[in-house]
């Protein structure tokens, strides 16, 4: 969600900032500029993608200092004008923002009255402007930023560039940058990503840091004015550039890197002699793990069902009760937090701001929060201290696929670590470390013979809506499947607990509906089977993802089977499907797999 690339330095900075826009694609945007200072101030923006901007560049836009930003909408439509960089009125100053400024309407009107005409209908241009009047009584840049943002009320990554300076401000508050550091030149990101191929070497700002970039190094401080040390680390070198590969897009070859992601996060946590697992990250010894009164997990879309399976397997191994919340919702409803309650946050990119934002609420309140996160150093990571990373590598797509399978097998790696220290037997523990381990290879066999998915996409790809049901565990891995192909198919789909479908959904059945139903092999399949004979008798299409060998495959129109695995792990297998179908579905219908419409991979305002 919004990406800012800046550089500074002895090279000409267009062809970093452009590769740098393109990098930051997969956090999803809808328009993109740049700005590059050359005496004044060059800037250009376009609504589109990253080529549209390219491709109406000027043959030559030379400079050696420049920052670029790709904008997801949130205050004001889709045009140009409202794109970034915005411009002071003499085009002097030009600004990029990532976040929400929310008293921007009283900044504003204090402008306007001041005789000032704002050219877009962002909440960010009203900082280049308070910037401006501020220069315009002598301040410095970095004073004039920061005397601006005392001013502003919300969130903000910004970079800031003078015509008359030879430097970017840039400050944080709730949104992430950093900057990477070269030999005479130096970068500012949104996030490490397009830093990779340049630099090991970064600094992570904190919120509250503002930064002076030259060329001639970095200079922090605090937005009270102090001066501050920070602290220089090096990338970790597993998120180094993703490329497609022979893959045709990301999503599919994301899909197909399951097993081997599943390996790299269950590698070195398996204890297989004693029937347990290591998370050593956790920091939580099993005295402590007895004590636990109860778990909550954190997380917003994909990364939410993957804590509701979570529950479920904490709940069943460990017999602690254990709640799965929407991070969005959690700290605006006063929150209740008992100190000795382990709390997890759970998140692919490490930077989803309402995530964050519940993170700082219970730590507010004296609770403690782990990190469940894929991106190594991410802000999450970086607020809770502790956590486990669930190493899935970069995941470029924005619908989620391979960190939903991690997250479930990280949060099933710590429902058995609880377990053990409770009531859950050594013999049972070795039974499911047994089984865990073999879910890689149950995903490669099932990506190699996927079944009648072409069949399926027939059946949805022009349906009014469709119906994604499933009991127990299988209830999450619905709602992933219902929220995938809405996400990038653009198909309105309703996920429901299938004995909670009589209740109010089966009112959209009729003939020829498809309505997915996940059932595997557990204790629940029987009472599946019944919520499947209701729908078929008001003449819905069944399609049925189920164990290999079922006979529950019967009841289908169109099964797909997998391959058996214990019960508890049942979801990063059946997941597989729902996803392939989505893929496949979008791919049909004409959609961008990769960038759906509207949507953002790294959503980083609440």
């Amino acid at each position: 969600m919004c990406g800012i690339i800046g550089y500074i330095g002895h090279q000409q900075a267009i062809p970093f900032l452009l590769d740098g826009l393109r990098r930051l694609e997969y956090r999803g945007y809808d328009s993109s500029g740049v700005a590059v200072k050359n005496g004044d101030i060059s800037v250009h923006k376009k609504t589109g993608k990253v080529a549209d901007l390219e491709a109406s560049l000027p043959t030559k836009v030379e400079g050696t200092c420049g920052i670029a930003h790709t904008r997801w909408a949130t205050h004001g439509g889709v045009t140009d004008e409202n794109a970034h960089p915005h411009c002071s009125a003499d085009g002097k100053i030009a600004l990029v923002h990532n976040g929400i400024i929310e008293n921007a309407r009283s900044l504003r009107n204090y402008l306007e009255k001041e005789g000032i005409k704002l050219r877009s209908e962002t909440d960010s241009e009203v900082l280049v402007h308070m910037i401006d009047r501020e220069i315009s009584t002598g301040a410095k840049p970095l004073t004039a930023v920061r005397r601006t943002l005392k001013r502003a009320r919300g969130t903000w990554g910004i970079c800031v560039v003078f015509e008359s300076h030879e430097k970017i401000i840039c400050a944080r508050n709730g949104s992430p940058l950093v900057i990477g550091l070269g030999s005479g030149e130096n970068w500012v990101a949104s996030d490490t990503l397009p830093l990779q191929a340049l630099t090991q070497q970064v600094i992570r700002l904190e919120d509250g840091d503002l930064a002076e970039v030259s060329v001639d190094g970095i200079k922090t401080s605090r937005f009270d004015g102090r001066t501050t040390d920070s602290e220089v680390t090096s990338l970790d070198g597993e998120w180094g550039e993703a490329e497609l590969g022979d893959y045709p897009h990301f999503m599919l070859k994301e899909i197909h890197e399951q097993p081997e992601a599943l390996r790299q996060c269950l590698t070195g946590r398996l204890d297989l002699k004693n029937g347990n697992a290591r998370l050593g990250g956790l920091g939580l010894t099993a005295k402590q793990l007895q004590k636990i009164p109860h778990v909550r997990l954190l997380g917003c879309g994909t990364a939410l069902h993957a804590s509701q399976v979570g529950r479920l397997v904490i709940e069943q191994l460990a017999r602690v009760p254990t709640v799965a919340h929407v991070s969005s919702e959690f700290r605006h409803n006063n929150p209740v937090i008992e100190t000795d309650a382990i709390h997890f946050a759970v998140s692919q990119s490490g930077e989803t701001a309402d995530t964050l934002a519940a993170v700082k609420e219970i730590q507010l309140k004296g609770g403690e929060v782990r990190g469940v996160i894929n991106v190594v150093g991410s802000t999450i990571a970086r607020q809770c201290g502790r956590g486990c990373y669930i190493h899935s590598g970069p995941e470029q797509s924005v619908a989620s696929t391979k960190a939903f399978s991690n997250m479930v097998a990280a949060l099933s790696l710590f429902a058995i670590q609880i377990g053990r220290a409770r009531s859950l037997s050594r013999e049972k523990g070795k039974h499911l470390v047994k089984s865990l381990q073999k879910v890689p290879q149950l995903v490669e066999e099932y990506l190699a013979n996927q079944g009648p998915i072409d069949e399926v996409v027939d059946l949805v790809k022009d349906a009014k809506s469709v119906l994604f049901l499933g009991r127990g565990i299988s209830a999450p891995v619905a709602r992933e499947g219902a929220l995938k192909l809405m996400e990038i198919a653009y198909i309105p789909c309703l996920a429901y607990p299938a004995g909670e479908m009589k209740h109010g959904p089966i009112a959209l059945l009729e003939e020829g509906s498809p309505v997915v139903v996940v059932a595997p092999n557990d204790s629940l399949k029987e009472k599946t089977v019944s919520s499947i004979q209701e729908c078929r008798a008001r003449g819905a299409k069944i399609i049925l993802i189920h164990e290999e060998g079922d006979s529950i495959a019967e009841e289908a129109d169109i099964s797909i089977p997998v391959p058996a695995t214990d019960p508890m792990f049942t979801p990063m297998l059946t997941v597989l499907p729902l996803q392939l179908i989505a893929y496949k579905a979008a791919l049909a219908l004409g959609c961008d797999v990769d960038r759906p419409r509207n949507l953002a991979k790294s959503v980083t305002v609440e």
